[in-house]
C-alpha cells in the first residue's frame, strides 16, 4: 500500500477516533485484517506483521563542493557522510533500495561482542553500522559467509583495520561483496 499522509480535518470522525492521517486509518485497517485472518485459521503458519516506510531524502550528507568552497570549519562536518539523524536501520534499508532488493524479506537483528548485527533474507545482505567494530565480530559475519556485507567508515579505527577487514572477507568468505558507506 502506498498513501501520502492526507491530513483529517479536526472535525472529522477518524480525527476524533484518534486518526491525524490516512496512513493512519490504512495500518489499522492492515491490523485489524490480521487480526482476523489469525482468528479464522488459528492453525496456519501466518504473520500478520507488516512495515511501514517513509519516503525521504538520502542517508548520506552532501559533501561535494568546489576546492575553494572547503574551509577549516567544515572538516569536523565531514567525519562521517551519514546524516547525524539516521538510525542503523535507515542505514540498511538504504542500502537494500541501492542494491534493488524487495524490501519486504525477512529481516533479523542480533547482538554479537556488544556490536548490532543486521541479517537480511538469511545472509543476502548482513551488515553493522557501529563504530569501532571488533576483528571478532567481521569474522563472525565472514564466516556467515553473506552475498554482501555492509560496514559504515567508522565502523574501523583507521586505514589499517578497514585494509583488514578486505583481507578477512578475501580469506574467509571471497565471493561476498563488502561496501563500506
Amino acid at each position: 500500500m502506498v498513501q501520502l499522509p492526507e491530513p483529517y480535518d479536526e472535525k472529522s470522525e477518524a480525527y476524533k477516533a484518534g486518526y491525524k492521517n490516512i496512513c493512519e486509518i490504512g495500518k489499522e485497517r492492515i491490523r485489524r485484517a490480521a487480526k482476523k485472518i489469525a482468528a479464522e485459521h488459528p492453525d496456519a503458519d501466518f504473520d500478520g506483521g507488516f512495515r511501514v516506510f517513509k519516503l525521504d531524502e538520502s542517508n548520506m550528507n552532501d559533501v561535494y563542493y568546489a576546492a575553494g568552497d572547503y574551509t577549516q570549519d567544515m572538516l569536523s562536518m565531514m567525519e562521517s557522510n551519514i546524516k547525524s539523524d539516521r538510525t542503523s536501520l535507515d542505514l540498511l534499508f538504504g542500502c537494500l533500495l541501492e542494491w534493488g532488493l524487495p524490501l519486504s524479506l525477512p529481516y533479523t537483528s542480533e547482538q554479537i561482542d556488544g556490536c548490532t548485527v543486521h541479517n537480511y533474507n538469511d545472509g543476502d545482505l548482513i551488515a553493522c553500522f557501529d563504530e569501532n567494530v571488533p576483528d571478532s565480530v567481521i569474522k563472525e559475519i565472514a564466516r556467515r559467509q553473506p552475498l554482501r556485507a555492509v560496514f559504515r567508515d567508522s565502523s574501523f579505527n583507521g586505514s589499517p583495520a578497514k585494509i583488514n577487514v578486505g583481507e578477512i572477507f578475501k580469506m574467509m568468505a571471497p565471493d561476498t561483496r563488502v561496501k563500506v558507506i
